[in-house]
């Protein structure tokens, strides 16, 4: 049975609607696609830290309620747990805020095993931290040379923007590593100053890997690869209660995606045709939507029984 690793931080996300707090969640990028592929009954594993406080307890819970190998969630003795406060606005888009201890900022874990085709979803600051880099590197490295595929998810904030000169080299060696790069136009304006998909495909990404997707909020999103492919692809119109957790949860869709219709190493190497997109983009964009309709930053525990792959 295919497994998902996902490798990244771990926050307690407290969320904001007209100034007053109406919910508090464990989150983290990689974190919330985690949550929701174990709803789906995947066979996922999450690395990670965990602050030695009741946040860390509840994250490192929160995982295994919802089938998430936990074991390699570091909790260092003096550690706090990250927090970031999120602000709904009127069309409910977070702005976000992050309080973090960065000098307890550490990562020791053993592997966990990793064979062909299975997936490994990194990203966000905690992919290109200076201070993580080396174990991060060595365990993207390792998934690499066993076969594994590699989805990065670029997620730049806007609170990083002094640091993307420190960060560039970081950066491009993710995009090396990646079989597949996702981004929203939001990272590229800050990233590139260029939020068009075209040009930051052609003039940014292409060069180091091959298959690139551009979300946009409530825009098409743009899928660019090899062989000229070039084509957008509408979101499902749902009501929107918080969009905190919609790109997470179109990284969680396409992995689905990718075991359900078996997309395997081989597939990504030889070019993925227009009705394998097709269906990872659907997917995607399905499991996006789906969160989008609660507070939460996952898809429901409804859904993932729903969704789950027969055996």
């Amino acid at each position: 049975m295919r497994k998902v690793i996902g490798i990244g931080e771990t926050v307690l996300d407290i969320i904001f609607k007209e100034g007053q707090p109406v919910s508090a969640v464990p989150g983290g990028s990689a974190f919330n696609a985690i949550i929701s592929l174990g709803r789906c009954g995947v066979n996922s594993t999450f690395i990670s830290e965990a602050g030695n406080d009741r946040i860390g307890d509840c994250v490192i819970k929160f995982l295994k309620e919802n089938g998430v190998n936990a074991d390699n969630v570091n909790i260092f003795p003096d550690s706090k747990s990250p927090i970031s406060l999120a602000f709904l606005d009127e069309n409910n888009n977070a702005d976000y805020i992050f309080y973090k201890d960065h000098p307890h900022d550490q990562l020791e874990f053993i592997y966990p095993e990793v064979n062909p085709d299975d997936i490994v979803v990194f990203g966000s600051f905690f992919a290109i931290n200076p201070v993580v880099r080396p174990q991060v590197a060595g365990f993207l490295e390792y998934a690499h040379n066993h076969g594994a595929i590699l989805y990065y998810d670029v997620n730049f904030r806007s609170q990083h923007k002094d640091e993307i000169m420190k960060i560039t080299p970081n950066l491009i060696e993710n995009l090396e590593f990646a079989d597949i790069v996702r981004g929203s136009h939001e990272d590229f304006e800050i990233l590139y100053k260029q939020p068009d998909a075209d040009k930051v495909y052609n003039s940014e990404i292409s060069f180091y890997c091959k298959k690139f997707i551009c979300t946009r909020g409530s825009e098409p999103v743009a899928v660019l690869a090899e062989n000229n492919f070039a084509k957008e692809y509408d979101v499902f119109k749902t009501e929107t209660v918080s969009t905190i957790g919609a790109g997470d949860n179109f990284n969680a869709g396409f992995i689905f995606g990718m075991l359900k219709y078996n997309v395997t190493h081989y597939d990504i190497e030889n070019g993925l045709n227009e009705t394998q997109w097709d269906n990872l983009i659907s997917s995607g964009l399905s499991f996006s939507a789906e969160c989008c309709k609660d507070i939460y930053n996952y898809v429901s525990s409804e859904f993932g029984e729903k969704m789950k792959l027969k055996e």
